[in-house]
């Protein structure tokens, strides 16, 4: 592969459709604010640089980026691409990662609004990344050792898998299908409305009004704090270890917990709701 090192450049599209080159210390930066330095371009490597100017990588096949970092100024950084490795990288721009396929992040922190929308095939390996609306309507995902903070996430994403990560996230997994969550904590109101078939193993789940209008939510050896109003008009098979601050008209299924503060069965459950609730201090069918 040719090899290009120590550039900078402003230029509009000024790398355009540049194949089998490995690009080392190169900046994309400058007064004349060019666009798209690196569009329509194949099997391209990016080595310790810097980009600092908008929608670099837009239209790419083949794509590497290692140890390199994209500025808050490298707004819209990766759109219709496929296979995209990155690594040990940091990514500040706003909506990163839109219509893409075949992804790869390791060790990378990712600061950015609005990231991975409309994407298959994601493979996320530790670091952490930061952002709203993370994940919109995304399929084929799977992640290890997250550390994420947001609001909103995972919303209509399909087939996930979670692994020993920690989610700081208000309104997660809505309307998600095909998720599973192994030995991670996830704190934030609202968690998984709408969603169907979810699992949970060995999780930690903190913050008001669980799983509500959820379809199919199986939990095993998990623990919930601050809980309260959970599984409202819910389909949920539940092992919650320790205890559940409060239950309100499940739809179907199997609580089982140690110790439930209060369940709420009143006027407005379904007619046909059939639930089968075990705690030491209260026992409900």
């Amino acid at each position: 592969m040719k090899i290009i090192k120590d550039i900078t450049s402003d230029q509009e599209r000024a790398f355009y459709s540049e194949s089998n080159t490995v690009f080392q210390n190169i900046k994309i930066k400058g007064p004349e604010d060019g666009e798209s330095a690196f569009k329509e371009c194949q099997n391209i490597v990016i080595e310790e640089s810097v980009f600092d100017l908008r929608y670099p990588f837009w239209h790419n096949d083949l794509l590497a980026i290692n140890e390199s970092e994209l500025t808050s100024n490298c707004r819209a950084a990766l759109w219709y691409s496929k296979n995209i490795s990155m690594s040990d990288s940091i990514i500040d721009g706003v909506k990163v990662y839109r219509e893409c396929q075949k992804i790869k992040v390791k060790d990378s922190k990712i600061n950015s609004p609005e990231p991975f929308w409309f994407c298959q095939d994601i493979l996320i390996n530790g670091g952490s990344l930061a952002g709203e609306y993370a994940f919109f309507k995304s399929e084929n995902i799977e992640i290890h050792n997250l550390n994420f903070k947001g609001k909103y996430s995972f919303q209509y994403v399909k087939n996930l898998t979670i692994y020993d990560s920690y989610l700081d996230t208000k309104d997660a997994f809505w309307h998600a299908e095909n998720v599973t969550v192994y030995n991670s904590i996830i704190i934030g109101a609202y968690l998984a409305w709408y969603g169907k078939n979810i699992k949970l193993v060995n999780c930690k789940i903190i913050g008001t009004q669980p799983i509500c209008y959820t379809d199919n939510i199986l939990m095993e050896n998990c623990t919930m704090e601050e809980t309260d109003y959970s599984f409202e008009y819910s389909t949920v098979y539940a092992e919650i270890k320790g205890e559940i601050e409060s239950i309100k008209n499940p739809y179907k299924g199997r609580i089982k917990a140690g110790n439930i503060k209060e369940i709420i069965i009143d006027e407005y459950a379904k007619p046909d709701s059939q639930v089968e609730i075990i705690a030491k201090n209260k026992n409900v069918a």
